[in-house]
Order: structure tokens, then sequence, then C-alpha cells
């Protein structure tokens, strides 16, 4: 088990190392004003009817870094900050939600994939590290003189769960990356705004979409790990 922490503290680290720059970024860029004076909830709303959605609705919910855009019920979700703030920062977060919005509109496939992985991930992502321990467990105690690799059965099914959420955050990538290039791509082409706050719009969807490369780098790591132990309870 110890190359296991060995990962999570690996992971651990960059992950903190991103998001601190991600919150640096932010901060900095929170302070390059607009100088169209929109806010993130104005800048949201434009760009919904700039790509003819009418039947999406923009609403403040508390709380920081909790921006999503729900296809449930068909809104974009600015926190409370964001929904008010009229600086680069939050033009980039408000559009990058948007940018969502227009994939669902557009039936973006990627995008269609990682909703239908939604429930098959919430029940991995609940059980996974339980059912992980007791194929572990239940591969020590069966071992015997015939069979010395134990019973991987439980294991197997731990490292598949595992692998349903490795999956999910590898099909996350290009979502959050095509929303991204949706929301530069229109914030510039509609002068929304300036050459300079476009610099500030890039660097910092360009460091929040590095969280979830990061995620992504670090759940796969983790299926490797407990892949090998799999392989090698199975070896002859």
């Amino acid at each position: 088990m110890a190359g296991y922490y060995i990962i999570i503290v690996i992971s651990m680290l960059v992950s903190w190392w991103v998001s601190s720059r991600l919150k640096s970024k932010f901060e900095y860029y929170s302070n390059v004003h607009l100088r169209n004076g929109l806010s993130g909830k104005e800048v949201a709303e434009k760009m919904l009817r700039d790509n003819g959605i009418n039947d999406v609705q923009v609403i403040s919910v508390p709380g920081q870094l909790t921006d999503h855009y729900n296809p449930g019920d068909k809104t974009v979700n600015l926190s409370e900050g964001v929904y008010m703030q009229r600086n680069a920062a939050a033009a980039a977060v408000a559009a990058h939600e948007c940018g969502h919005a227009v994939q669902h509109a557009r039936g973006y496939s990627m995008l269609n994939l990682r909703s239908k992985l939604v429930p098959i991930v919430n029940i991995s992502s609940n059980l996974m590290q339980f059912v992980l321990i007791a194929g572990i467990a239940v591969m020590a105690a069966s071992r015997t003189i015939e069979n010395p690799n134990g019973n991987t059965t439980v294991l197997a099914i731990g490292v598949a769960m595992f692998a349903v959420t490795t999956l999910f955050a590898f099909v996350t990538l290009p979502v959050e990356y095509d929303a991204s290039n949706r929301a530069m791509k229109w914030l510039k082409d509609t002068g929304t705004v300036t050459a300079e706050e476009f610099v500030g719009v890039q660097d910092s969807l360009k460091w929040a979409a590095r969280t979830y490369v990061v995620a992504a780098l670090g759940s796969l790591a983790q299926l490797l790990y407990w892949g090998s132990l799999l392989l090698g309870g199975r070896r002859d």
C-alpha cells in the first residue's frame, strides 16, 4: 500500500500547486476591470443570446468556485462573486459556463457521453474505496497452497469501478477545453473584451483547465496501481 500513498501524496501536492496558481491568477485578473462595464451575469446572458439560446437562465449560487452549468434544469449557475463582478476573471468563468450551455444546445457528443456516465460514476465513486479494500482483504484471506494468489473477484470489481471514474475524468477534459475554446472565441470575435482583457481571460481558463488535467492523471495513476495489484494477484 506504500506505493498507493505515494501516488496520493504526489497527486495532492500537484493539485494544490495548480489550485494555488489558479487562485492567484483569478485574484490578479479580478483587478482587470472590463471597459464595457458588464457583470458576469450580463456577459453570460449576452453570450447565450448571441448563440440563439433563449431557454437557459443565469442564476447566482452561494460559495466560491461553485460555477457550473446544469443541463437538467438548463441553468448557468454563477458564484456570487462572478455573478456580480465586472472583470476579466468573471467574464472568463461566465463565458466558460455558457460554453457548456452551447455544447448542450448543439448536442456536443462528449458532453452527452459525460452526462450518461454521471449515474454510474456516482455509484462507483461512493462504493469503490470500500470494494477495493474488501478486495485486498479477500485476496489475502483466501490464499492457499493450491491458490497462492487468492480470490481476486472482489478486487476486480473495485478496479472496474475505479476505471469508470477514470474514464469520466478523461471524458471531462475535451468537454472543459471545448467550453473554454467556445468562450474565448465568442469573447474575442464579439469584442466583448479588449485585447488586454482577453489575455486575462485566456490565462485564467488555461489554469482552470489544468486542474482537470491533474485530476485525470492522478486518477489514472491510482487506477494503474490497483490494476497492478489485480494482475499481480492473478499471476501464476
